[in-house]
């Protein structure tokens, strides 16, 4: 009897361990998946900035040739991509605003869940004594 339990018991480490292993091997390559994609969404971050520059320059180069100084144009062009960065900042702080970081009605979730068992725990408690 007692080899048996101790056959079950190694079985079970073993398969424990096996799990474990596992677990970490997809877990590393999970994280080496998600560090590629972030490198790969930073360096198109890089180039994109780089393409909105040159965008913003041959608007600038445009402006300029229908007559308007290029200092004006350049002015004209800076300010317009300022004025859609701060559109883009406000509406994307009232996004946050809005939704919130918290997830709020899982945490109310929990909270219920926390008062139910806490209201099931008293009242088995008062049933015994």
């Amino acid at each position: 009897m007692m080899s048996l339990l101790s056959d079950v018991a190694t079985g079970v480490g073993r398969l424990v361990q096996g799990e474990l292993r596992l677990a970490r091997t997809e877990a590393t390559e999970g994280l080496k998946a998600a560090g590629s994609g972030l490198v790969k969404i930073g360096v198109a971050a890089i180039i994109g900035l780089v393409g909105l520059n040159l965008l913003a320059g041959a608007a600038v180069a445009a402006l300029a040739a229908t007559g308007l100084g290029p200092a004006w144009s350049a002015l004209l062009v800076g300010a317009a991509l300022c004025l859609l960065a701060l559109g883009l900042a406000l509406a994307g702080r009232a996004a946050l605003r809005l939704r919130g970081i918290w997830p709020e009605r899982a945490l109310r979730g929990l909270r219920r869940d926390a008062e139910a068992v806490q209201q099931g725990l008293n009242g088995t408690e008062a049933r015994h004594v």
